[in-house]
């Protein structure tokens, strides 16, 4: 027999993989609140969960479906607070991700009383003498008088050419909201998160600054996080996932360089950290500034629709002049009379010979190839044989002469000249990667000090700290790098840049734009009116490709307009949401089936409830570009709308229980994806 019984019950977000909160039955010793962290029973084990209703009065409750109670409070953390709390919920439901363990990322990955241990590193946070504020363009004072600062949402874009200036508006504007004693949050890519820009705002703000970002320890992590929440410092510095520290009494958010792609998580919860700061500005009540030189077309398209207060800085600084933009057809190279014999393939030999005038003039010189290893490419000449990951459905890279790298899972292979496959052709290197790059300047230049700064060689935040030093102090002379800003750089080669162009995903082109841009602008940041304009040469095989057409004319505004008019038609973002459905197995006969599966459940949806979701596109399901990665078998299917809310409901139906989807198989949902491969 059941009993009608009177019980305290709360809603609690666990972390773990369950979309939905769970019902717990208050324990009486224990009063707990919305927000707070406690630990609840699950199955046979305790785990973390966060409180999201205050307690609720429940009658009725049969006493068969027995309620457990709430085990404990964990007293360490701080309460969340309400509008931090409500942009996490908003996270959970937009990116389609449990809530728990969203709500986990707001903390640090140490407690905070855990013995720390002694450390030689160099401070997080250097000290530093503070400096002057520099005087203001025109376009810089107007941009800041017209973004306020006070209690209220608002977004803007600060579209300004490269070097004009638009980092020392981030600084003006922080100083604003320290004057109202608020706090603020600077986002960044990880790329740009430098030493240098640290710098930068130590000698501004002094003690005021704290950073956090992948490259620092767990107890440094730690350490940086409880800075902020108790109130030491006021500014924090960070990649994306620097949103998720429950700042108190925010007044501005700032992602700067809006455009990049890194700031979309790959893993995981796949949010976006860009459109994550405008919500979290939205939930604090508190402005949101996006800066870039080349504006995502999402942002760019919101600026005009009036959504995005649009500010535009045409001029660098110190009015210094753009670069110069130099494209060179490599089709050309080989009938060129005045290429000298001794030159590698892949380096022309206008950029070989300004090269030579920079190193005479005690300049800097750096080169991008956005690719690493020596090849991309080892295949046999007799019988076509090509080595491959035996893991992923991609060509191994050769490092060193001597080992064979799959960049994805990372398998190591030695590298043997003889094909294994015919055993009588020789293993041959085709294609371009940094190391080749290096190894081919260390011949031409031997007086050069060469350093890169990819992935290979940067592993840890002192590399990138050692690597900064040296060329601020003119030690090295030629970086093989991105995105760095040296007052000695006056001239900047991209080796190719067609290996972004034919990517099959429907931003290649726009990426490579703002690729192109984006270096182009590290070219003669420092120089003045009165010396010559910083050099740019781009190097294709494709010299009439639309992204290099506008790149040369620094014609952002043309090429967005142009971009915009192609993908319209296509109902492509930001004219359309999507949504992408991977699914992935071990089995590629699971893999398969369960990708029509989806595509059945989703037509049956769309006609089902006709009148709600007729306008939906539903495209494929088909194999990805990367159709095999770590020995899983790859499929996708994506879905188009022009509302967001529309799209997350139907995607939510799709899965439903998700018990149909076989043990052996992932789907994977990513919103608003920024790569198809």
């Amino acid at each position: 027999m059941t009993e009608n019984i009177l019980q305290r019950t709360y809603q609690v977000a666990v972390d773990a993989p369950i979309l939905e909160s769970l019902t717990y039955v208050e324990n009486k010793t224990l009063p707990v609140f919305r927000g707070d962290i406690v630990y609840v029973p699950l199955g046979k084990r305790t785990i973390k969960g966060f409180v999201l209703s205050d307690p609720e009065l429940q009658k009725n409750i049969e006493s068969k479906y027995k309620l457990k109670e709430i085990a404990s409070i964990d007293s360490e953390w701080p309460r969340l607070s309400e509008p931090f709390l409500k942009w996490l919920e908003w996270i959970a439901e937009y990116y389609i991700h449990p809530l728990g363990q969203v709500i986990q990322l707001s903390f640090p990955p140490l407690s905070k009383n855990l013995k720390q241990r002694k450390s030689n590193r160099a401070p997080v946070v250097p000290l530093l003498k503070k400096t002057q504020r520099p005087l203001l363009t025109s376009e810089q004072k107007k941009c800041i008088d017209a973004i306020p600062i006070d209690h209220q949402f608002s977004v803007h874009l600060v579209h300004g050419v490269t070097g004009s200036g638009k980092t020392e508006i981030y600084l003006q504007l922080f100083e604003k909201c320290l004057s109202k004693n608020k706090r603020g949050i600077f986002l960044v890519p990880e790329i740009s998160l430098t030493p240098q820009l640290v710098n930068r705002f130590v000698e501004r703000f002094g003690d005021e600054v704290a950073v956090l970002h992948s490259q620092l320890t767990e107890r440094e992590r730690t350490n940086q996080w409880w800075a902020m929440i108790e109130g030491e410092k006021k500014i924090l510095i960070g990649a994306r996932s620097a949103l998720f520290c429950p700042v108190q009494n925010l007044g501005v958010i700032v992602v700067d360089e809006e455009h990049e792609s890194s700031f979309k998580q790959d893993e995981k919860l796949k949010y976006h950290g860009r459109d994550c700061a405008v919500m979290l500005g939205k939930f604090s009540n508190c402005p949101v500034i996006l800066g870039s030189a080349t504006p995502s077309l999402e942002s760019w398209r919101n600026a005009e629709e009036k959504k995005y207060v649009l500010h535009s800085l045409q001029s660098r600084v110190d009015d210094r002049p753009l670069p110069e933009i130099e494209v060179v057809d490599l089709r050309l190279e080989k009938e060129n009379p005045k290429r000298p014999h001794f030159l590698p393939f892949w380096l022309s030999n206008s950029l070989y010979e300004k090269m030579q005038l920079a190193f005479e003039k005690k300049e800097q010189v750096a080169l991008l190839l956005n690719r690493r290893g020596m090849a991309n490419m080892i295949f046999c000449q007799d019988c076509g044989y090509t080595a491959e990951c035996p893991n992923c459905d991609i060509s191994l890279t050769l490092h060193a002469q001597s080992h064979l790298v799959c960049h994805y899972c990372d398998y190591h292979q030695n590298h043997s000249v003889q094909c294994p496959q015919c055993k009588k052709g020789e293993l041959t290197a085709l294609g371009l990667g940094t190391e080749l790059i290096e190894n081919d300047l260390q011949k031409l230049f031997p007086e050069q000090v060469i350093a890169r700064a990819d992935r290979d060689e940067i592993q840890s935040r002192s590399d990138m700290e050692n690597l900064i030093s040296d060329m601020e102090n003119e030690k090295i002379n030629i970086l093989i790098a991105k995105g760095l800003d040296f007052p000695k750089l006056n001239l900047v080669g991209l080796i190719l840049a067609d290996v972004g162009f034919n990517l099959p995903d429907f931003r290649a082109t726009e990426k490579s734009f703002q690729l192109i841009t984006q270096m182009s602008g590290r070219s003669g940041r420092h120089v003045k009116v009165s010396e010559s304009a910083g050099q740019v040469i781009v190097q294709t095989y494709n010299p009439n490709h639309e992204s290099l057409t506008y790149s040369k004319n620094h014609d952002y505004l043309g090429f967005a307009k142009n971009e915009l008019l192609a993908r319209s038609p296509l109902s492509y973002p930001p004219y359309q949401k999507m949504i992408s459905f991977r699914v992935q197995s071990m089995s590629q006969d699971l893999a398969q089936k369960t990708v029509q599966l989806i595509k059945s459940r989703a037509q049956s949806l769309q006609q089902k409830f006709s009148e709600h979701y007729k306008d939906l596109q539903i495209l494929g399901p088909a194999a990805a570009p990367l159709a095999k990665l770590k020995n899983n078998y790859r499929y996708h299917m994506i879905i188009k709308a022009e509302k967001s809310s529309l799209l997350n409901a139907f995607s939510r139906r799709i899965l439903s229980d998700q018990k149909w989807i076989p043990s052996k198989v992932k789907v994977i949902i990513d919103v608003d994806p920024v790569s198809l491969l």
